[in-house]
């Protein structure tokens, strides 16, 4: 089933530098910091002296280093002043490897999805600039309604977002995918379901995407396994979820490496992870949603509020949150791994909560947002979101450079180096249910309406 879509775009900036209209190594950046040009006379004497690999490896740290101090967009004008030092150094541009380290180290990418890995750096580096200018083309995604049963499988409750689609979980269970590329619906996934414990207890409350797999969880606690190729078979049920006995699976995410659901209704046994390779259980503890529980067990009849919130990052690391605590952990030993366990007086918008790679934001029930570092816990930038009347309808998502938070059906951005805020987009969406955002695109929920933004260098 699939239908077109709807769509405009936006842009606020001229094309200039390294940010939208060039390249990165020769064009030089707007951002770029203070990094000096060499001068002549240092061009002759250190000409044709070092051999490649020095040079190559000098360059490395050079923009690395520029990437960690002053932001990652300030690595770009650092490598222009050593590829402009003489034509040996100059050379090293062309370097494939260089390019996929500083690729991996500065934008966290792994694999290609461009022709070399330089193409891939520009790329990651125009489309983050385009963040911060506030360029993107918006569209409104559609899907047939024909095939819904009830209201509550018009209402999307969570997203996930991958490089090729955006995946939508229902509250009658089912999962929608989209195509990043056309932004048309391409399959649905709607697994057997056993008795209905409550109104929403079908309801998906959390989603995995990988390359091949969409991985998905209702809150019965039922966890289901499908192909993201193969339409023809429904999704398999890799765990049967026991209410009874586990409480209620409030929140659900993950990577290829573990999964980890968040409960509440059982004390004690607040976190479940499992081994994403073998599907294996591997930890269940954790006192975090101790107080949640009746909260939890109404989630199944009526939905009130998110009781709790969990994301991982790429240091196999976890942030869970509920109204009153934040913890971070450690999923290689969740047990004795716990790094935080803070407290908030004033209480913590639990949607407001999310992660990149290294760092996670916090809202208080002041408004008052906190990125901090998972490793070190060490506090990065801090902002007000100005919250009108007590305002807690808050949802919140973060990629490597930006925070973005949605109140009230506006959606404004932070940068998070230094907690500047930089912009509201155009479109205005109505109440939230969902919203979710990485290092490209920015999806949200809001009534019967799917939102997507693409920040995408062209």
């Amino acid at each position: 089933m699939s239908s077109s879509s709807s769509s405009s775009s936006s842009s606020s900036s001229s094309e200039d530098g390294n940010g939208n209209g060039g390249g990165v190594g020769y064009q030089g950046a707007r951002r770029g910091g203070d990094f000096e040009g060499p001068s002549s006379s240092r061009q002759r004497a250190i000409s044709e002296v070092w051999p490649e690999p020095f040079v190559e490896a000098l360059a490395a740290h050079v923009a690395i280093d520029a990437s960690r101090n002053i932001g990652r967009l300030a690595a770009a004008a650092a490598l222009t002043n050593v590829f402009l030092v003489c034509s040996t150094w100059r050379a090293v541009s062309r370097s494939d490897l260089l390019w996929r380290r500083l690729t991996q180290h500065i934008w966290g990418r792994t694999h290609l999805m461009h022709a070399t890995w330089r193409d891939e750096y520009i790329y990651r580096h125009r489309t983050m600039d385009n963040f911060r200018t506030r360029r993107y083309t918006h569209a409104i995604l559609h899907f047939d309604p024909s095939d819904v049963d009830s209201p509550d499988g018009l209402t999307c409750r969570c997203l996930a977002l991958s490089d090729l689609y955006l995946a939508c979980g229902f509250a009658d269970g089912t999962v929608r995918l989209f195509s990043l590329a056309t932004r048309i619906h391409v399959s649905t996934f709607r697994p057997h379901h056993r008795d209905i414990l409550g109104r929403f207890s079908r309801a998906v409350s959390g989603i995995i995407i990988t390359d091949a797999q969409l991985i998905f969880a209702t809150l019965d606690g039922d966890i289901h396994v499908a192909n993201i190729n193969d339409v023809a078979n429904p999704p398999r049920r890799a765990h049967f979820g026991n209410v009874v006995d586990d409480g209620v699976l409030v929140d659900f995410t993950g990577c290829e490496r573990y999964w980890v659901g968040l409960y509440a209704g059982i004390a004690g046994q607040a976190y479940h992870i499992w081994d994403g390779q073998t599907e294996v259980l591997t930890f269940v503890g954790g006192d975090l949603t101790d107080q949640n529980t009746v909260m939890g067990w109404r989630m199944l009849a009526e939905f009130t509020e998110f009781v709790g919130r969990v994301r991982v990052t790429s240091q196999d690391s976890a942030v869970a949150c509920t109204s009153s605590r934040v913890m971070v952990f450690d999923l290689r030993n969740p047990n004795e791994g716990v790094m935080s366990n803070q407290e908030y007086m004033r209480g913590v918008i639990v949607t407001s909560v999310d992660v990149n790679c290294e760092a996670y934001i916090v809202v208080d029930g002041r408004g008052l947002a906190i990125v901090r570092r998972v490793d070190t816990l060490e506090e990065v930038c801090r902002f007000s979101l100005r919250l009108r009347g007590g305002q807690r309808n808050v949802m919140g998502c973060m990629n490597l450079g930006y925070a973005l938070m949605c109140a009230g059906g506006v959606i404004r951005v932070w940068e998070i180096e230094e907690g500047e805020y930089l912009y509201t987009f155009r479109e205005r969406i109505g109440e939230v249910n969902a919203f979710v955002g990485d290092d490209r695109h920015v999806a949200a929920s809001s009534e019967t309406s799917i939102h997507l933004w693409d920040f995408g260098a062209q």
